[in-house]
């Protein structure tokens, strides 16, 4: 039986991949097209397209009876979840770690400095040729309170140190310890949100975190706070967002929303203080030597017969 790689990207454009006379894998290119390279039964390694949704990214798994291993390019697998009933037991799930974590730290500190510092303002004013000097916020002196403390979280948190803030607050699914300090629970955000001036949310989109940025959350957040979503749209409530936001009590900076792609009319996009950018964390110049040195690392890796990294579900455990 053909053991074949479905791959977002051309096998010969990943330098050092597993040669196919040596490891026996046939590398096939599907980006997420309407038809299939090849009979997705033969699959087993399949590499999601990146970006390309849900309905992309599961349509050829109920055919995928061969597949060993579903590999994101993302650091979420939200858009993957859904089909893996679909899939045999023992399959493995390994998402992007390691991927992102740059490129999102890079836009995370781009929107906190942007809103706090008036640059959609300044930008509004050279469009009107309008001087709009005047006395802004600085990320220094300021509390930071990092919702979501994985791996870019920590990213996040390298890059906040030159800045010069008061404190910065970690929260994680569980309490740790890690070089930087303490992490706490997701239980202890009651006492920790009053305190924080910028709230960063990074979290993965769960059961758990779903809706985590409600009402309630937004509520115990310090007037004037500024909210920073770089996770998944559905963890903020839009509804309530646009509640305190309308009234000027927080401002927001959004790099996914609830519903996403926005569309045109949504009271969103013309809220005051709020900022949004469509999506692009992870899209930068930065994604593509880092995803095709993952997929060499773990194609390598399943060649040999050695442990995959970034395993994050196991279908049938």
């Amino acid at each position: 039986m053909t053991a074949d790689v479905w791959l977002p990207i051309p096998a010969d454009e990943i330098d050092g991949l597993p040669a196919p006379a040596e490891s026996g894998l046939t590398y096939r290119f599907w980006d997420g097209g309407r038809d299939f390279p090849a009979d997705p039964a033969d699959c087993v390694y399949y590499v999601v397209p990146y970006m390309k949704g849900m309905e992309v990214a599961i349509r050829p798994l109920p055919a995928m009876r061969s597949v060993r291993v579903v590999q994101t390019l993302s650091a979420g697998i939200d858009h993957v979840e859904p089909g893996l009933p679909l899939l045999p037991e023992g399959v493995r799930l390994c998402n992007a770690k390691g991927v992102h974590e740059a490129s999102t730290a890079e836009l995370t500190l781009a929107l906190i400095l942007a809103s706090l510092r008036g640059i959609p303002g300044f930008v509004r004013g050279q469009d009107a040729e309008e001087w709009r000097d005047g006395f802004y916020p600085a990320l220094a002196d300021k509390s930071v309170l990092i919702v979501g403390y994985g791996s870019i979280g920590a990213a996040i948190e390298d890059r906040l140190a030159p800045f010069e803030c008061a404190r910065v607050a970690r929260v994680a699914r569980s309490a740790r310890a890690t070089e930087r300090g303490e992490v706490r629970a997701l239980a202890d955000l009651p006492e920790l949100l009053p305190d924080a001036d910028v709230v960063i949310v990074s979290t993965p989109l769960t059961e758990q975190t779903k809706g985590l940025v409600g009402a309630d959350f937004l509520a115990r957040m310090k007037d004037g706070a500024l909210l920073v979503n770089v996770a998944r749209g559905p963890v903020v409530d839009t509804k309530a967002l646009l509640a305190e936001v309308d009234c000027g009590r927080l401002t927001a900076a959004l790099d996914v929303t609830d519903p996403e792609p926005l569309p045109a009319g949504h009271p969103l996009w013309h809220a005051p203080g709020v900022l949004i950018s469509p999506h692009v964390g992870g899209s930068t110049s930065a994604f593509m030597p880092r995803a095709k040195r993952l997929l060499v690392e773990q194609l390598t890796r399943f060649a040999a017969g050695e442990p995959l990294r970034n395993v994050v579900v196991t279908t049938g455990l």
